[in-house]
């Protein structure tokens, strides 16, 4: 191991990022590989949460949605997302959870592609995006909206012109594997189908390339690599060409194109906020705006680079002990450079295995019914905690401390 901790100091020293990680109130006592569940909390964003609470709530009260700028706070915030998705600011819109934004980008598309039901995404897609697709098929019945799914392999020769929409997830929540976004858009619209993406393991952790894509939709998370705090406002992503003639059903005050006017009749704005709904979540969405400062002369390919590398190095650590290629099973496809910035392993004892990583300062996630997950977020994880992450691992498989009662144990959120 301690080859392996001098190629990190190697590779640590002429790191671009490293200055970064001052930027985020860690403790050092930890290594925290969770970023893609729950990212850390930049002092930028607690900086805001005290500046909105202390000055603006407390001192300057309602005044501040003209004086602070409330009231644009949506679009502000989002225009600091567009470039790290590779949109223009005003086709961005930060507002609500994913999985409302879903629904409303599901509904508009459907109304513009009204000669077709289909929706087709993946069977292994994150739950929420097809309990969305159920849910807005009870509501408009299959003669107006019918979920297909189908194999990841079988997704590109699955679009035909009976699809209406492709609702696919990026970056696959368990194992990491990456879907071709360029080829599955563009075999879409050669049927003249729509896209929606979910970026919620994309947007932060890799270079994206929206516009030039030609991508129609998209819904992103801004708990996980955009460090927002829990229960963060997602964003959405829809396509400059879309914007005039697409409308979306919660039609909330907020997305009048007058809402101060009161006016009894609803009129859309003919803008991205036409997507907004109710009042802006300020407390929130003003942490979301303070940690995005962290991505301020960031290069996303610079993100993406060394998470291949953190990513490389954990997979050298780990190929050094015969027991662990023995007893763990890599889900993560290969090569490294087609999926996102995460590994994750298959292992029988798996919430027992991360319950033991956290109990020893790794912080890693489980998900069920059999997945350890380990997150790399380059703005704050340098090499040596990776090597110092997998020799633990090692120490816990090899030693088979997970075995202790203790880990056993199952609370709400696994």
């Amino acid at each position: 191991m301690s080859l392996k901790l001098n190629k990190a100091r190697e590779l640590d020293a002429c790191d671009v990022l490293k200055h970064k990680r001052d930027e985020f109130g860690l403790d050092n006592d930890q290594i925290y590989m969770d970023g893609n569940s729950l990212g850390p909390m930049p002092f930028a964003a607690g900086k805001a949460i005290e500046q909105a609470t202390n000055i603006e709530w407390r001192i300057d009260l309602i005044s501040s949605w003209n004086k602070h700028n409330w009231i644009d706070l949506p679009q502000s915030t989002a225009a600091k997302i567009a470039p790290i998705i590779g949109a223009k600011p005003h086709e961005v819109i930060c507002s609500d959870s994913i999985s409302i934004n879903l629904f409303k980008l599901l509904s508009a598309a459907l109304s513009i592609t009204s000669d077709r039901t289909e929706i087709l995404s993946e069977q292994g897609n994150f739950p929420t995006d097809l309990y969305m697709v159920e849910g807005l098929s009870t509501l408009l019945g299959e003669q107006r909206a019918q979920l297909r799914t189908v194999k990841k392999p079988e997704i590109i020769d699955s679009i035909t012109d009976e699809t209406a929409v492709v609702l696919l997830t990026h970056v696959d929540f368990r194992t990491g594997e990456m879907l071709n976004m360029e080829e599955i858009t563009r075999k879409a619209h050669q049927h003249d189908a729509l896209v929606i993406w979910d970026l919620a393991h994309s947007a932060g952790a890799l270079p994206l390339s929206l516009d030039s894509l030609d991508v129609d939709f998209a819904v992103g998370c801004g708990y996980k690599y955009l460090n927002g705090g829990p229960g963060s406002p997602a964003f959405l992503f829809v396509a400059e060409k879309h914007l005039r003639r697409i409308r979306q059903p919660l039609s909330g005050w907020m997305g009048h194109k007058a809402p101060f006017d009161f006016s009894p009749k609803y009129q859309a704005a003919d803008n991205i906020e036409k997507f907004l709904c109710g009042t802006p979540p300020i407390l929130s969405l003003s942490a979301l705006n303070g940690a995005l400062n962290v991505f301020e002369e960031v290069d996303m390919a610079d993100i993406q680079q060394k998470s291949i590398s953190l990513r490389k190095l954990f997979l050298e650590c780990l190929a050094d002990e015969p027991t662990i290629s023995e007893t763990l099973n890599l889900l993560t496809p290969t090569p490294i450079e087609e999926h996102g910035s995460q590994l994750s392993f298959a292992f029988e004892q798996a919430f027992e295995l991360s319950q033991a990583l956290i109990d020893q300062g790794v912080i890693v996630d489980y998900r069920a019914p059999n997945v350890v997950r380990f997150g790399f977020t380059p703005l704050y994880l340098s090499h040596r905690e990776i090597v110092n992450a997998a020799d633990i691992l090692t120490k816990l498989i090899v030693n088979k401390t997970y075995l202790n009662p203790k880990y056993q144990t199952r609370n709400k959120v696994t």
